[in-house]
């Protein structure tokens, strides 16, 4: 999938949008929600949001049915993304929450909240690193105060399945205070071997040139339908041979697997008989771990167009393996917003268009684009890597080759960005970062507008859009690939958000949408996104790097002709664009090469673009941006809380569905730990 975290949050040949922080635009609202509290916890660097989930009241029952079974299909695969993010991170956060609930010792004085937060960042994160920047947490208690919790916690609270309280005890205690030990999530670093240096559980006692020589020992290059290799699996070396420890019903990750499983049939017992082909295909591949089945059931996802309630539910997205092959387990529940949908559906039906004007070589356009559909969301359950932070747009399936033969779908999550603007209604973020009044005035008019549409041509065309050169696999650009890939997709939306053609198709009322986009994309990727970044750090991030690159790419590019320019103004830097057809410019000759790049696989070219321009920090710049995010008091990542959905019956016979959004963050995560956690604590 490809995601927008502005997991826009993506994976080398999909993706997904996520959200820059704060948004630039906020003047949206919905009917009836002036007093609902959006906002219910901000802790260190991060904000918890509610989202609603408007239209569902007026569905028909068998659609909020299958909805619930669905949404809980999406819950039971938490315990996989904790899993795979690190080896020891089940462990870390079943002792912190038996500490959390079942310690008998004082809970008052300085180091107790710091545990507190500590455990909320874990929470959030799915583990002990950074959701977004993948650096391990630092506590903010010392260990000798960690020994103590845990000394006065019971045996009965605590993770002792696969491990002693002692063994416990002195694992957790280096896991968590000593650095050096898995430091960072997915490891990039141009010169390192990302694999070796990576805590993700995708691979273990490996080296990256182990991983590269298995997978080029497998793979067919003449298959012109190539399985997405290493997609659901964990490499490990048994009796020195290189094994792969497949990720379905009947090996790693079973238990958890059964129960998505379990609840995938009841939804396919009330789906329409689309829906029920395709939940059942899922539920086959999860039982044999056959990644043909695999592609089976995307082939038959994406050409689902006609379904109300749709869903994303697997192992999807290769953003955290530094190599791209392995993915994450995600899961998304929906329902089409008939309303919004309509502009979707415009791009979509003008998709051969787009990709015939795209500024790319021809050689690379599509001479047919095929299956091209889009559409406005609302998500009813996020699971998995998708929670608590979100993407905000996703394109689908990933494989290049089911992409050109049947197309794909793309979707934009509307109720999830405009519980992003709701929260951030006031916060200063515009007054403090935008220098000139007609660009605030701009963004505040058209930012939403603005917004939406680029994550809609970023998702529904930019993805999709292109072709490799024949003899291309697509993963040879290795840790390059995710950033490049999204800066393709961003770039083409920049594009042809200022095109005429959307004026001629009536999705922007002229060119004023795009300067609101392009004003606020650059200001964030040369400067306000470096609010996610702790100081002496470089950018990582994928989706992060990819807005850095396009920015300080065109930055520079546009040196000569002052297209953008650094304002110092009463102390203060600012990023101003100046000429924002020229911009436009830059960003066609930019997407000229990056395709260049993807469709060659010219892996030297694309280190290259992305060291040079992505990667690195100016440090007195950053320490500026953290002073002025920091006193206007804005957490620069937000994530949710999920809806709880309430069968009610009378007598024996189903009769509706409620939903309730009273639930908090702690208390929604100890019920998540509690009912839906299956697996051993040690994998």
């Amino acid at each position: 999938m490809k995601h927008t975290f502005i997991k826009i949050t993506m994976s080398i040949l999909g993706g997904a949008a996520f959200v820059l922080g704060q948004s630039a635009c906020s003047n949206v609202a919905q009917t009836g929600d002036e007093d609902f509290q959006w906002q219910i916890d901000q802790f260190d660097d991060i904000r918890v949001l509610r989202y609603t989930v408007p239209g569902f009241e007026e569905l028909p029952l068998e659609q909020k049915e299958l909805i619930y079974y669905l949404n809980q299909a999406a819950l039971w695969g938490r315990d996989i993304t904790t899993d795979q993010n690190c080896k020891w991170n089940l462990a870390v956060r079943r002792t912190l929450e038996a500490i959390y609930t079942d310690y008998t010792g004082d809970r008052t004085g300085e180091e107790w909240p710091a545990f507190e937060k500590y455990l909320k960042k874990v929470w959030f994160a799915n583990g002990i690193h950074h959701h977004y920047s993948g650096d391990k947490f630092t506590p903010e208690f010392s260990q000798e105060y960690f020994a103590k919790l845990l000394a006065q916690t019971p045996d009965e609270a605590l993770p002792l399945d696969c491990l002693s309280r002692e063994e416990l005890a002195a694992t957790l205690t280096e896991v968590i205070f000593d650095g050096s030990k898995y430091a960072t999530r997915t490891n990039q670093r141009d010169g390192e071997d990302v694999v070796a240096t990576s805590a993700i559980n995708f691979h273990e006692g490996l080296t990256q040139d182990e991983v590269e020589r298995y997978y080029a020992s497998i793979q067919d290059p003449k298959d012109p339908r190539p399985i997405s290799y290493g997609l659901n699996s964990k490499l490990v070396k048994e009796s020195g041979k290189v094994v792969e420890r497949v990720w379905f019903e009947g090996g790693m990750y079973g238990e958890a697997i059964k129960n998505i499983t379990y609840w995938l049939e009841k939804a396919a017992s009330v789906a329409n008989p689309t829906q029920k082909e395709i939940i059942e295909t899922l539920i086959a591949y999860y039982r044999s771990g056959d990644l043909r089945t695999f592609d089976a059931y995307n082939v038959l996802w994406v050409q689902d167009t006609i379904s109300n309630v749709d869903f994303v539910n697997g192992f999807i997205e290769t953003y955290n393996d530094p190599l791209g092959y392995k993915a994450g387990w995600e899961s998304s529940v929906n329902f089409r917003n008939e309303e919004a949908t309509v502009r979707t559906e415009i791009i979509s039906e003008n998709a051969q268009w787009f990709e015939d004007h795209a500024p790319i070589n021809p050689a690379f356009r599509k001479s047919e684009v095929k299956g091209v559909s889009a559409k406005v969301i609302t998500v009813a359950m996020i699971g998995g890597e998708c929670y608590p932070a979100t993407p905000i747009g996703i394109n689908l399936p990933n494989a290049d080759w089911i992409r050109k033969e049947f197309g794909s779908k793309s979707v934009t999550i509307d109720n999830i960005t405009h519980a992003y603007a709701k929260a951030a209604e006031g916060n200063g973020f515009n007054e403090e970062f935008v220098l000139r009044e007609e660009d605030r005035e701009r963004i505040k008019e058209f930012g939403r507008t603005g917004d939406n549409l680029h994550t809609d041509l970023h998702e529904c065309l930019g993805h999709g859009s292109g072709q490799l050169a024949p003899g291309v696999k697509g993963d040879e650009l290795k840790q390059y690939g995710s950033t490049l890939e999204e800066a393709r997709a961003d770039l083409f939306g920049l594009y042809f958000l200022g095109d005429p053609k959307m004026v001629e198709l009536g999705l922007v009322p002229s060119f004023e949408v795009a300067k609101a986009q392009y004003a606020h994309y650059i200001m964030n990727g040369m400067m306000t996104q470096l609010s996610r970044i702790e100081p002496g750090k470089t950018v990582e991030e994928a989706h992060m790097r990819n807005r850095k690159l396009i920015a300080e790419w065109c930055y520079e590019k546009g040196l000569d002709n002052n297209v953008i320019e650094k304002v110092k103004q009463d102390g203060k830097t600012y990023i101003v664009v100046n000429d924002f057809e020229a911009l436009r410019g830059l960003f066609a000759e930019l997407l000229h090469e990056v395709q260049r790049i993807k469709s060659e696989g010219d892996f030297e070219a694309g280190r290259a673009l992305v060291e040079k321009y992505a990667v690195n920090v100016d440090a007195e710049l950053h320490r500026e941006v953290l002073e002025r995010y920091n006193a206007l008091g804005i957490a620069p990542y937000s994530g949710f809380v999920n809806p709880q959905y309430e069968m009610v019956y009378e007598g024996d016979k189903l009769v509706d569905i409620r939903v309730n959004y009273t639930e908090g963050y702690a208390e929604q995560m100890l019920r998540y730990s509690k009912e839906y956690s299956p697996l051993p604590t040690l994998n």
